[in-house]
């Protein structure tokens, strides 16, 4: 070992036998801290990062997948309840790889179409069937799991055999059972959506067709009436959007929070289709499509068939009519003089033009809407009240014709609520600034400690090196070698060329030290040599061993004293 690093350790052992028993114990608490410390950060440092291996999964799957990894000796941790499992960073990919070639996770992948290619050649024509139907009802319920907020779901469909002795077909149903993710909720649009998707999904189905139920039992949509509850929605984001715009308008006017808006409105849920037929006359004039004419002739002579015809026809109640004379007693043109009868009629079509018009009526359509506003006296002084409701009115789309209506009306607002709510904010405002004050105080006061303490530590530290580094000088006895020399005692000693060996021995204070010494001076006066070794036994003692000397010293000045 280097005599450097010898004469460091001696430093070292001869500081820490210096310390009390209090100091060795701080020192021994603060190294094993250290270590502690190092030996914590070293394994932090060391620790690898966990990546989720799979996500969602059921609890099936995740024992499988569990019993794969511990086989593998791969570290894993479990989290959301076992569902999640995390692998260090550097094997998830094989890790899946390996789960995947054993087919896992099962309940993620076995359903669907992959059902179908475990189906054999020998199934019967049922087995086909049901297994088609398995098959699309996993597709189904995994795409309905994709959708955010959805945890899980399963589908059943109802599927009616086709057959020739049926007159009419009936149509198929399907099931949907959706189970949320914690404190997530389906709106009306991805109701919607569900039960587009499945109703696309199966050939013959309608919308109407498709039931959706939560996991809390509550029935989304029904069969028969599609989504439950949408009108309500869509009557309430109509609310919401004119409140919105009017609330809005209103803020400009006299300022947040001294205005208020609550608009009602009535939607028709009715729909259909609506067709109209209008027919008009073409503007260049009758256009002829087609003509004919009749001519009809009866009786004798000139006019009638051979100059012969009957003299009469039988009327009511077999009375005989004279020719020329109509059942209803109208005489009719061509009347020959020998009563024959001659009729002639005429038909012509014109073209005229027409338009058919279809509309599809959508639901939802606005019936009547009422809009009420409330002004804060105190902002709304001088405000035109017409002014306001005219631009109410405008805003919201007010229709007189349907009977829609406003009302605005200055009152006083109570402000209690919203002043005490101001005062309980500016308190947890003043609370938290106060908390976070606190706390950087705190936190300034632990590093100052720190910081204090460390230094009066390297202070002390430093001082009792220093004391460790200085060498008692013991002036003993001289040697007598530069005998012949005389000794100035107004001039200092010079330790830096002659070289003298002597011996101190201080009582109390263990074994004696040998010092070494060079001095180029003559032989000093024996009565300054003795006040020079008092001299240094009092400093070396001072220096070891301040509180015996200060015993002695009060010793001494107690013998002193006269008694």
């Amino acid at each position: 070992m280097p005599n450097a690093v010898k004469g460091q350790l001696a430093k070292l052992g001869a500081a820490l036998q210096s310390f009390t028993v209090a100091q060795r114990t701080i020192a021994v608490i603060l190294v094993a801290a250290l270590v502690l410390g190092v030996v914590a950060l070293v394994s932090w440092l060391g620790k690898p990062t966990y990546t989720p291996l799979f996500s969602g999964i059921d609890p099936t799957d995740a024992s499988a997948i569990v019993e794969l990894l511990q086989t593998d000796g791969v570290p894993y941790e479990l989290t959301a309840g076992g569902g999640t499992i995390l692998v260090p960073e550097n094997v998830v990919y094989d890790e899946r790889l390996k789960a995947a070639a054993a087919g896992l996770p099962a309940a993620s992948s076995g359903g669907g179409y992959s059902l179908l290619d475990t189906m054999g050649v020998t199934s019967s024509e049922f087995q086909q069937n049901v297994t088609y139907k398995r098959a699309i009802e996993g597709e189904l319920a995994n795409t309905i799991k994709a959708m955010d907020g959805v945890k899980n779901a399963s589908v059943q469909l109802a599927i009616p055999e086709e057959s020739v002795f049926v007159a009419e077909q009936r149509d198929p149903t399907a099931s949907v059972f959706v189970e949320t993710q914690a404190g997530a909720t389906l709106d009306s649009k991805q109701v919607q959506a569900i039960v587009n998707l499945t109703s696309a999904s199966v050939d013959g189905m309608k919308a109407t067709d498709v039931a959706v139920t939560d996991a809390s039992g509550t029935v989304l949509s029904a069969v028969g009436s599609g989504a439950v509850g949408g009108a309500d929605g869509d009557a309430s984001d109509y609310e919401s959007k004119v409140q919105a715009s009017v609330q809005a308008m209103l803020d400009k006017m006299v300022g947040p929070g001294n205005s208020s808006v609550v608009v009602a409105a009535d939607l028709d849920q009715s729909s259909g289709t609506k067709v109209t037929e209008s027919f008009s006359q073409p503007t260049s004039g009758p256009i002829a499509l087609n003509e004919s004419g009749t001519t009809e002739q009866y009786g004798s002579g000139a006019n009638g068939a051979n100059g012969t015809g009957a003299t009469g026809v039988l009327g009511p109640d077999n009375i005989a009519v004279p020719n020329g004379t109509a059942a209803d007693g109208t005489t009719t043109a061509g009347t020959g003089a020998d009563g024959g009868y001659t009729n002639e009629s005429t038909t012509k079509n014109n073209a005229v033009d027409k338009v058919t018009e279809s509309l599809n009526v959508p639901a939802g359509e606005v019936s009547r809407q009422t809009v009420s506003v409330a002004l804060n006296s105190a902002a709304a002084n001088g405000v035109n009240m017409q002014s306001v409701r005219d631009l109410v009115g405008a805003a919201a789309g007010i229709d007189a014709a349907r009977g829609d209506t406003v009302q605005v009306a200055q009152v006083d607002f109570d402000t209690s609520a919203a002043d005490a709510a101001a005062e309980a904010l500016k308190a947890a405002d003043a609370a938290s600034a106060s908390e976070a004050m606190w706390g950087t105080i705190r936190t300034v006061g632990i590093v100052a400690a720190i910081a204090i303490a460390a230094i009066v530590g390297l202070i002390v530290f430093a001082r009792r090196s220093r004391r460790q580094d200085r060498e008692d000088v013991d002036l003993g006895e001289l040697s007598p070698q530069n005998g012949a020399q005389t000794w100035d005692a107004t001039m200092p000693l010079s330790l830096d060329d002659a070289v003298a060996t002597s011996r101190l021995t201080l009582p109390g204070m263990g074994e004696p030290k040998t010092e070494l010494l060079e001095v180029d001076a003559p032989t000093p006066s024996p009565e300054f040599v003795s006040a020079e070794r008092r001299r240094a036994e009092i400093d070396a003692m001072a220096e070891r061993d301040p509180g015996k000397t200060a015993e002695l010293l009060r010793g001494l000045m107690d013998d002193r004293q006269p008694a």
